[in-house]
């Protein structure tokens, strides 16, 4: 009697793993108070004038810059925020760095966020080679790994002889590339960049888009703001589109950026 054959049964084979997530929004809505009315900022001397003339104080008014967002990143993920001026990208950014409280809703993070824009605090009374040393170590380095990667940094930066000058004697230009070189002289669980890579001349723009890559590599999560929807395109494989403070889309980059360039193009 013949015995039939019993077919091997078909490996299942194991679907690819997720990379971790490393910051989840969770229904963001953030919220912050401007002074509206009279003209006038905020500040002491604003209001000292107004009580000589006897103004009434100005209203406040609530800004709702972002509604609602939701998303998750992971590690390996650059992502581009874009939209346009006022959409809640910068805001948005410091939320997820912890120095903004949502009003509403949560921002979940994996690691430590490290915000790195133009208006990064630096020293202006202090020379470049002082904020390179206090830069560092408030990143967490040790003097070693400063020794270590010190002429990286400044030759990364560009700024040549004054390294031993003032910051106040810098260019914004020169005093923006300085804070990217010494934002990025480590890898970071989660980056956040603010427009850095809008300053700069053509040779430090190559530099610090692949600089990007190489973080991104590392497997940290780098979130970029630019108008620039070319970096965006070559250094993010993904892009989240704001739209006066809600979430467009969230895709590919090069997609996400042909409907933003889309969208533009029938408004104007």
């Amino acid at each position: 009697m013949a015995v039939a054959e019993t077919a091997a049964p078909t490996p299942v084979t194991a679907p690819a793993s997720t990379p971790a997530p490393t910051v989840i929004a969770d229904n963001v809505h953030i919220v912050y108070k401007v002074m509206a009315g009279s003209g006038g900022k905020g500040t002491a001397a604003s209001a000292l004038s107004r009580l000589i003339k006897r103004q009434e104080r100005p209203t406040i008014r609530e800004v709702h810059a972002v509604k609602g967002v939701t998303f998750t990143a992971h590690k390996g993920d650059a992502i581009g925020l874009i939209g346009r001026n006022g959409s809640g990208k910068s805001t948005l950014l410091r939320a997820i760095a912890g120095l903004l409280p949502p009003a509403s809703g949560a921002v979940y993070t994996s690691g430590q966020p490290s915000l790195l824009g133009v208006n990064a605090a630096l020293m202006n009374d202090l020379t470049g080679d002082r904020n390179v040393v206090l830069g560092c170590l408030a990143m967490g380095m040790s003097p070693a790994e400063i020794e270590e990667r010190y002429e990286e940094i400044v030759e990364f930066a560009g700024v040549g002889d004054f390294i031993d000058l003032p910051m106040r004697t810098y260019s914004s230009g020169m005093a923006a590339r300085l804070r990217f070189a010494i934002g990025s002289a480590k890898s970071h669980d989660i980056l956040l960049v603010d427009e850095a890579l809008a300053t700069g001349d053509a040779d430090f723009k190559v530099k610090s888009e692949q600089k990007i890559k190489d973080l991104r590599d590392e497997a940290g999560t780098v979130f970029l703001v630019s108008h620039s929807l070319e970096v965006v395109t070559a250094t993010c494989n993904r892009a989240i589109w704001l739209d006066k403070g809600t979430l467009k889309m969230d895709g590919e980059a090069k997609e996400v950026v042909d409907a933003y360039l889309s969208e533009t193009t029938k408004r104007k």
